[in-house]
Formats: C-alpha cells, structure tokens, sequence
C-alpha cells in the first residue's frame, strides 16, 4: 500500500497537471485573439515564422521535423508567408537544392506586433494577482520550462520560449475579435 504522502503527491500532480491544460486551452484563445488583431497570419503560420525566428536559416527539412508537419504542408505555409512577405527562401551554400529560411523584416515586426498583443493581455491578468501569486507562478513556469526543454523525454528541437520583455506592456490593450483562418 502506497505511503499517504505518495497518495498526497500524486492528487497534487494530477490538479496540477489540470490546471496546467486547462491554462494550456484558455492561452490557445488568448492567442488566437491576438493573432487575430495582427493577422494575416494564420496559426500554424505563426508556429511556423516562431520555429524559424529561433534559429535563422533553418533548413525546409529541419523546420518539418520541428513542426512535426509533412513537406507539403510546410511548403504550403511557406509560400503563403512569402507572399505575404514575412518569410525570405535563401539557397543554402553547401547544397543548392535546399533552401535556408529566415524571417524578413516585415516578418520580425509582424511577429513583434503579436508578441506585444499577447503581453499586453498576460499583463493585465498577471497584474490583478497579489505579488507572491505572481512571484510563485515565474517560478512555477520556470520550473516547468526547464522540465519541458531539458527532461531526457523532451521533443528534440522544442523551442524556448523567449525573455520576457523588460518594460511593462500598456496598462490597457485594446479588445479584439476572435476569429479562424485557413492553413495555408
């Protein structure tokens, strides 16, 4: 028979594994929201110009393995982005049949201006807790990001998320539409 502490800790984990998806769906919202007041964007697009942010230059192949997603697809996401001027397709020097990809400057903005909305939103929630509230969930995050991107049983590849901003966003962002876009 488990020892009650164990008990105690695996009801702990499970509320708080709860908690953590539960947060996990409500920011896929938020998000959406946000990406929504900057779009043209869509969200897998998005995904994708983040991926490639982190490490300018990928290879097409290397960004597929990252997003999990087939050639095509991605291939897909990339020409839209490109048409819409947020992506630049480079040869790569030691293979001329690959492609090195990086955001172009509309692109970096693009990415600036969602990465603001999402902030600002955060900002006024996280605004409203009670200081050891917010000291306990930076750790608490802390903690987590450290798990997800350096466990053993980590996806390789898995993005880190990045600083946060070092000066506080507006106190009063404009309210925006939810709303869905295609794939590609």
């Amino acid at each position: 028979m488990p020892a009650p502490d164990a008990d105690l800790d695996s009801t702990c984990c499970s509320e708080t594994t709860d908690a953590v998806s539960g947060i996990a769906e409500l920011l896929d919202v938020v998000w959406e929201r946000a990406r929504d007041a900057t779009a043209p964007a869509s969200v897998s697009q998005l995904r994708l110009m983040y991926v490639v942010d982190r490490q300018d230059g990928m290879r097409m192949r290397t960004l597929c393995h990252l997003l999990a997603s087939s050639p095509p697809n991605v291939s897909c996401m990339c020409d839209r982005l490109q048409t819409l001027g947020f992506l630049e397709r480079l040869p790569c020097p030691d293979n001329g049949r690959e492609f090195a990809l990086r955001l172009s400057a509309a692109g970096r903005s693009h990415l600036r201006r969602v990465r603001e909305e999402r902030e600002n939103m955060l900002h006024e929630a996280i605004h409203g807790m009670a200081a050891p509230e917010r000291r306990a969930l930076a750790r608490g995050l802390t903690e987590l990001t450290t798990r997800l991107t350096t466990h053993d049983d980590a996806p390789s590849g898995l993005p880190v998320p990045s600083p946060p901003a070092p000066n506080p966003p507006p106190p009063n962002p404009s309210p925006v539409a939810v709303g869905r876009h295609a794939l590609c």
